[in-house]
């Protein structure tokens, strides 16, 4: 299961965030620096409203949504890529997910303790991006230093991966994601191999106090910091920002599911601002759902974006991708709009589909194989 980190500075929310996404206790939230040491680990069902419709339609006897893995990191300081903050040992544990929730905070507060003293979200970033910068540094000027003799030999796949290190070394001096350099196809796939900190992808989470949660969630522009970073993540890191306040997610994720509802409508705010991350995380891992409906059950389907029919059938048990002939499909919003099977089929929209069709999120599908 692909992996979703959250990082930030200390006392920032990321382990009351990780809480309230996760639905459990496992992280402790306090306020002092480095409280979470160990990185928690919890499995996050993602939301999906597709699925409830689609029981009704069907008489599903249950609901089986997606779910992705969201790890709770602790606090970077300024000095982790060279230690400081037992920062060698969170560095590591960043290198092994496969994609970043950086909390960063955006709200006034006595009461929580920011460890350089005040609020400054920009700062903050940079703070985070730096170390992890430094430290790709020292990891690609180590492997350049591996693959010199080789490339000089003219061994073809050391060049390659020499040359990657000379465009890559001047982009990170320059205090520039890895993520943000101009690749080729093919430099991308190599990148992969590299494992940079900085090469992740990465959405911001906007922590904001819970009096500022229905505006800043309405009109993000209009909010003094989160449009500061909105502005600053879209330029300097190619990444989008969403905002959620962790105090409000913590205190939903003890209330039973109408009366969180209840509780938000007292806000004004729609919609949890931690779903709206889930589900940013999971396309932000390259993830997308296809769905299966019937008497027994209605299931989401995780499948990476760009993959083939056959293949989408092997996520469900390899003699279908084994034995593929073909998939009958609709989509979601064809299948709501016209009422039923029998009606998409009418209109053209129910559709059989072969080995070289590319799935589409929201795609409702029924397999035929032979094995």
């Amino acid at each position: 299961m692909l992996q979703a980190g959250i990082v930030g500075l200390p006392n920032v929310g990321k382990s009351t965030l990780f809480n309230a996404v996760t639905r459990t206790r496992k992280a402790e939230a306090a306020n002092y620096p480095f409280c979470t040491i160990e990185p928690n680990q919890g499995v996050v069902v993602v939301p999906d409203e597709r699925l409830a419709v689609l029981s009704k339609m069907s008489g599903s006897q249950k609901l089986v949504p997606a779910a992705i893995e969201f790890v709770d990191i602790a606090g970077l300081v300024k000095g982790a890529s060279q230690g400081e903050g037992l920062g060698n040992k969170f560095l590591s544990h960043i290198r092994e997910v496969d994609a970043i929730v950086h909390v960063v905070r955006c709200f006034e507060g006595g009461d929580i303790t920011h460890v350089d003293g005040s609020v400054d979200p920009i700062r903050d970033i940079e703070v985070i991006n730096t170390e992890l910068i430094l430290a790709d540094m020292d990891s690609v000027t180590k492997r350049k230093a591996r693959t010199d003799k080789d490339a000089k030999r003219g061994i073809k796949e050391a060049q390659a991966e020499n040359a990657l290190c000379e465009k890559l070394l001047p982009h990170l001096d320059a205090m520039k994601p890895a993520v943000t350099l101009e690749l080729n196809d093919e430099e991308k796939k190599l990148l992969k191999s590299f494992f940079l900190l900085s090469g992740k992808p990465c959405i911001y989470a906007c922590n904001v106090a819970e009096d500022e949660l229905a505006e800043a969630s309405k009109n993000p522009d209009k909010h003094p910091q989160v449009s500061k970073v909105r502005e600053y993540v879209k330029h300097a890191h190619a990444a989008s920002a969403t905002v959620v306040s962790a105090a409000i997610e913590s205190e939903l994720s003890e209330l039973p599911e109408e009366d969180a509802k209840a509780y938000l409508a007292d806000l004004g705010v729609e919609d949890s601002g931690v779903n709206l991350l889930i589900k940013s995380a999971y396309s932000l891992l390259g993830l997308q759902t296809y769905l299966t409906t019937g008497e027994k059950e209605t299931r989401a389907w995780t499948i990476t974006k760009g993959m083939k029919a056959p293949q989408a059938a092997g996520v469900i048990h390899g003699d279908f991708e084994r034995g593929f002939i073909a998939a009958q499909i609709v989509h979601f919003d064809d299948l709501v709009a016209l009422g039923s099977e029998a009606k998409a089929r009418e209109a053209g929209k129910l559709r059989i589909e072969g080995k070289e069709y590319v799935m589409r999120d929201g795609d409702v599908v029924e397999w035929r194989f032979n094995v």
